[in-house]
């Protein structure tokens, strides 16, 4: 167990110094080679310096959790397959830190939590069972049941780590020296300040209870999807207690037959990807800890503490730069990026690089044809976007990603994880024609949600 969360700055940013010593030591001597294309995955992965840098990543990013584990969480998409099986135990279970699995911190030490905002914990709950259900970057997850009968989940914060993420956003600069070895673009200033922002707001369950509720409300009646309220009377600042959803974790999901992966990645697709066209909002934190099946059959999400929102003017630049892609137009997908800042004119990027950049980075929801995703392509295509080493992409190193689409990009990522984790197979590029060009839906959960929208039910 682990007995308490270092939350000095000195302390933590001593772990983050060796941490980024150790990657710049490895990236001088061994730099990754993978430009998105699936079949070389397994070579990356094999290297044994890639590997001892990612293991490395998910030792002291897990077990300071706060802000490092949840950057660290983006680990999760690498496929297990692909490392090599004298590491794949060890490395299983460092991964399982960051997920829903985290390394659990006594009752003893959360009740302080509990009581500093109930006083007793009779006088609110009927039934608490003291054994956490899910552990987490920031929190901790019990069952309870109120006074009033109602059965609750309740999330706890750390003891400290407040302090802990505080610690780590004045040690950005560190940060950034793990991320350029990474992904270059990671440095700007305003990028930084973005960052920021969306982790402190985590900090606050208060705002996520209040966030919870819209989202929840939005979803009542969905036929798919289903995402449990909170309670307001009963959340703080500290503490978020929402509805509990009788449900099977993310792993009984993989084991189901295919028919009923595909229709959940579909699902998951739309609940992550398409509310930025339809609403303007998404949930930035895709992994399978936040995606659960409900007994009722629907989908169930959870987790809302980074939720993002994103302007017209950036939505629809997101949509024109995916339909240069999926068109080919390179010029114009170039003239877009360079208006954006995102390409830097003395990198000596040209516009068929640009595009090839893209689609391998984003291949899977742009060419229009069925997929099956799998473990190797998420892999594939995340180094491809965060590593564009080689000759071909690299003048990609020098992109400047706009700080107002660095989460909506970790959405898009995560999400291509999960349905990977799930090996779903649609036609993607279709399902996402409907927001990016106005199609007409080609799949059955498609058009079932365009008849509620019809009717005025919402989507």
């Amino acid at each position: 167990m682990v007995k308490r969360v270092p939350k000095g700055r000195v302390a933590r940013g001593r772990k983050l110094g060796m941490l980024a010593a150790g990657q710049a030591a490895r990236g001088a001597t061994a730099r990754l080679s993978m430009i998105g294309r699936s079949e070389h995955a397994r070579e990356v992965l094999s290297r044994r310096s890639t590997l001892d840098s990612a293991e490395q990543l998910v030792d002291v990013l897990g077990n300071m959790k706060g802000a490092a584990m949840k950057l660290g969480q983006m680990l999760a998409v690498i496929d297990l397959d692909l490392v090599p099986e004298s590491h794949r135990e060890r490395f299983r279970a460092k991964l399982a830190l960051l997920c829903d699995q985290a390394q659990v911190m006594p009752f003893s030490t959360m009740r302080g939590v509990l009581e500093d905002e109930y006083g007793s914990l009779s006088r609110v709950f009927r039934d608490f069972d003291e054994d956490p259900i899910a552990s987490a970057s920031i929190g901790q997850v019990y069952r309870a049941v109120l006074r009033d009968g109602r059965e609750v989940a309740i999330k706890v914060q750390y003891p400290g780590v407040e302090k802990a993420v505080r610690s780590d956003l004045r040690n950005l600069a560190l940060f950034v020296k793990l991320w350029k070895s990474m992904w270059p673009a990671l440095s700007s200033s305003a990028l930084i300040d973005e960052i920021t922002r969306n982790l402190e707001a985590e900090l606050d369950y208060g705002r996520e209870a209040r966030t919870q509720r819209l989202v929840a409300e939005h979803y009542r009646g969905h036929p798919y999807i289903v995402v449990p309220d909170s309670v307001l009377e009963h959340c703080s600042d500290r503490i978020l207690v929402t509805e509990y959803l009788t449900s099977k974790p993310f792993g009984h999901m993989q084991t189901l037959p295919d028919a009923d992966r595909d229709h959940i990645g579909e699902v998951i697709y739309r609940f992550y990807i398409g509310s930025l066209f339809e609403r303007g909002e998404f949930c930035g934190d895709p992994h399978p800890g936040n995606v659960l099946l409900a007994s009722d059959g629907r989908v169930g999400f959870i987790d809302f503490g980074l939720y993002n929102r994103m302007g017209p003017a950036d939505i629809e630049f997101e949509r024109q730069v995916a339909r240069a892609a999926v068109e080919h137009r390179a010029d114009d997908l170039y003239a877009l990026l360079l208006a954006r800042g995102i390409v830097d004119p003395a990198a000596g990027v040209d516009p068929v690089q640009c595009l090839e950049y893209i689609w391998a980075a984003s291949e899977w929801n742009l060419a229009d044809q069925e997929l099956t995703v799998t473990p190797d392509l998420a892999t594939g295509a995340l180094l491809a976007a965060v590593d564009p080493r080689l000759a071909e992409f690299s003048g990609m190193r020098h992109q400047m990603l706009p700080p107002e689409h660095v989460f909506s990009r970790r959405a898009d990522f995560l999400t291509f994880g999960l349905l990977g984790q799930l090996v779903a197979t649609r036609n993607w590029h279709r399902i996402a024609r409907e927001w990016v060009y106005g199609d007409e839906p080609v799949t059955e959960i498609g058009r079932t949600l365009a008849r509620r929208a019809s009717a005025g039910k919402g989507v």
